[in-house]
């Protein structure tokens, strides 16, 4: 069956169908947690490069531009945008949702989709018709065979059971790029409570008159003001804002003050993380340092809207010298300048100030809506302290493995260096990534829901926000697919969810290695995205 065929089952429509299109078409994602923003793209709203590059390996992209110079985001709402204004859910494949009037720009950002109750169509109970193998072996047979996808590997299964309906080498591993991200993800939200929070204090250091800053492990951490922190181009609401490098000084000061002291040492610990800090990979762009204790990601422009920006060599140096400037805006004078703590601080110590990160479920969604390195990094290091192992490469990676094992995952072929999804040496099989997908739709596994909400939803949002446009052979999908991108030199992958012509939900994964330059490649895997999303398939 052609993609278009399905449109008669579509017409027709179901309740699992229209729950399922909640799912995949939510701009504002709506979770126990509250709203959740999606990241959205710069002002005008469209890339200044070619493309979504999400997990670069620092080298040119393919088509000639500098990687790291792209736009990822997708806009939403604004604030007086009514649900009737978005686009609604297509009938037929004609009828994908529209395009804002952008002045005949067709890079140009579109609202995104109406929120729905996007974790109906994974608790409910799925009543449409499963696609069979024939089915879905005639309606992606022209797709998977583009010369531009190179080696292709794929898997696509029912996301109800986990069971797999169709695949070509799916059980063959391959390089994951950034969709190592939903194993880094799924083993934290598995070993962590979905509130847990990062936090960053200050105590009383082991020599008088010395405080120590610990580095809690949050990235996120802020030095800007409140009313410039942004998200992807957007500004945070209350569930997202991450905590200020200020109020833990004002906190600070205000301790001090009230003890009397106006004069400190300052000193940073950093005892939380293990092991080496610099990956494989490191650029000192599309990821810093991994330590415990920084500031905005370690940007050395805090406000920089690359995808790659030019990182601090010294993170933690850098974010106690921001910290010793808020302290001394507020009377606080800091001796010297700061420098690493002798030895971690005592357990004990009186604490001067705390501030806290969003919780565990929004920082997933955020660092895969965006496919954030940094923080995808810091995730994979809470999962290794939670699993008792260190909080290193080696040992997140060894949590990660264990814990979905656990959970059932087939992890027998699976190579596992980083967090990320940047080192080049990860293998993962299609299989394997969708079984990971349905665990994340399974009603046996609500903890596990950030990672379906947090995924980019095409053309609309994240790193798929300049995706299944106009001209792509996919655009009839734009707002039907949530999936999770991938890219390095040469590599390119797509791992997601897609409601079909029939209301089933499917969890799919498309794998490639090609010379193809990596817009192109993207775009033959999104036309196999969209092929299911208007099938039936039986």
């Amino acid at each position: 069956m052609s993609a278009g065929g399905g449109a008669v089952r579509r017409r027709r429509g179901t309740a699992a169908g229209l729950f399922g299109a909640a799912l995949l078409v939510a701009g504002t994602v709506l979770t126990s947690g509250g709203a959740y923003a999606q990241p959205s793209p710069p002002p005008g709203g469209h890339s200044t490069g070619h493309g979504e590059d999400d997990d670069r390996d620092g080298g040119r992209d393919g088509n000639g531009g500098k990687k790291g110079d792209h736009g990822k985001g997708g806009a939403k709402p604004g604030p007086g945008d009514s649900p009737s204004a978005a686009p609604a859910r297509r009938s037929g494949p004609s009828a994908a949702p529209a395009p804002a009037n952008t002045g005949g720009d067709p890079s140009a950002a579109r609202p995104a989709p109406a929120a729905g109750d996007v974790l109906a169509s994974a608790d409910g109970a799925p009543t449409a018709a499963v696609p069979t193998a024939q089915g879905l072996r005639q309606a992606l047979a022209g797709a998977v065979a583009d010369p531009n996808l190179g080696d292709v590997t794929f898997a696509v299964a029912d996301a109800a059971d986990g069971r797999l309906l169709y695949g070509s080498g799916e059980n063959t591993p391959a390089t994951p790029a950034s969709t190592t991200k939903l194993a880094t993800s799924i083993a934290a939200l598995s070993l962590l409570p979905g509130d847990t929070r990062l936090t960053t204090k200050v105590v009383r250091g082991a020599d008088p008159g010395t405080i120590t800053l610990v580095g809690g492990g949050d990235p996120t951490l802020t030095a800007l003001p409140a009313d410039q922190v942004q998200i992807g181009g957007q500004p945070v609401d209350a569930d997202t804002a991450p905590a200020s490098l200020d109020a833990l000084a004002r906190q600070t000061a205000a301790a001090l003050a009230a003890a009397g002291t106006t004069t400190v040492k300052l000193d940073y610990d950093l005892s939380m993380y293990a092991g080496n800090p610099q990956h494989n990979n490191h650029d000192g762009q599309n990821i810093a340092l991994v330590v415990p204790l920084m500031v905005d990601e370690a940007k050395a422009d805090p406000k920089s809207r690359e995808d790659a920006p030019d990182r601090v060599p010294d993170p933690a140096g850098a974010a106690a010298g921001a910290f010793a400037a808020l302290l001394k805006a507020q009377g606080i004078t800091v001796q010297g300048g700061p420098g690493p703590a002798a030895a971690p601080a005592a357990a004990d110590a009186p604490v001067l100030g705390r501030v806290d990160s969003p919780t565990l479920d929004r920082l997933v969604e955020r660092l895969l809506t965006t496919s954030d390195n940094q923080l995808a990094e810091a995730i994979a290091r809470q999962a290794a302290l939670a699993a008792h192992q260190p909080a290193s490469f080696e040992g997140a990676a060894a949590a990660v493995t264990r814990e979905l094992t656990r959970l059932g995952v087939p992890m027998g072929d699976v190579v596992l260096n980083d967090g990320s999804g940047l080192h080049t040496g990860n293998a993962i099989p299609p299989a394997v990534l969708v079984r990971l997908l349905s665990l994340a739709a399974s009603a046996e596994h609500p903890a596990l829901r950030p990672v379906l909400t947090g995924l980019p939803v095409a053309g609309f949002t994240g790193t798929l926000g300049k995706r299944y446009g106009a001209g792509s052979g996919s655009a009839d999908a734009a707002g039907l697919i949530r999936a999770k991108t991938g890219t390095l030199r040469g590599v390119n992958t797509l791992a997601g969810t897609v409601v079909d012509a029939d209301g089933r939900l499917l969890a799919f994964a498309v794998m490639t290695r090609t010379p193809a330059p990596a817009d192109t490649a993207r775009a033959a895997m999104d036309r196999i995205a969209a092929h299911l999303a208007g099938c039936g398939c039986h």
